[in-house]
């Protein structure tokens, strides 16, 4: 049988993950950088970003984006928002990238959203209008692909090949 137990150091690394997934839940708002999180776990960038996407399927921008834009699904579906007031709200600096990113991820732009959902989960207690509403990370479908779900949270694209190649 492998030992599956972990070292002290994996111990010790998911500690450090876990510190940085919080801190972008709680201060989503505020410009953070690779570099900035790090520094405040003592790790290097390279290794953080490669130790968050082995922990956590996602890159750290791409975790700290989701959530940016989950609250920003919150902000329109309430109704009196705008879309750019709500890009800036959730901390997004630009439009475009937040209006291509939050495309990506709930598959219509923010704008359609907002004119879709507004006010449709009136009533409805936060927590279950945040889970039946989470975004979907769109993948793109692969030529040799049958009827795959898109996956949460996760930014791996599968390979696209030219019919009838093998990989």
């Amino acid at each position: 049988m492998a030992n599956t137990a972990l070292t002290y150091k994996e111990r010790r690394d998911l500690a450090r993950l876990r510190r940085v997934r919080d801190r972008m839940d709680r201060e989503y708002v505020k410009p953070l950088n690779v570099e900035e999180l790090a520094r405040s776990v003592h790790m290097s960038a390279g290794h953080l970003s490669r130790q968050f996407k082995a922990a956590y399927g996602v890159s750290p921008y791409s975790y700290l984006m989701t959530r940016r834009i989950e609250r920003a699904m919150a902000l329109l579906r309430r109704g009196d928002v705008s879309v750019t007031d709500a890009c800036f709200e959730v901390g997004c600096s630009s439009l475009g990238t937040f209006s291509t990113r939050f495309t990506e991820l709930v598959g219509m732009p923010p704008s359609a959203y907002k004119e879709q959902h507004d006010g449709a989960m009136r009533g409805v207690p936060a927590c279950l209008a945040k889970q039946a509403t989470r975004p979907l990370r769109q993948r793109p479908p692969r030529l040799d692909a049958v009827d795959e779900q898109p996956v949460r949270n996760r930014e791996a694209r599968p390979p696209r090949y030219p019919l009838g190649s093998n990989p």
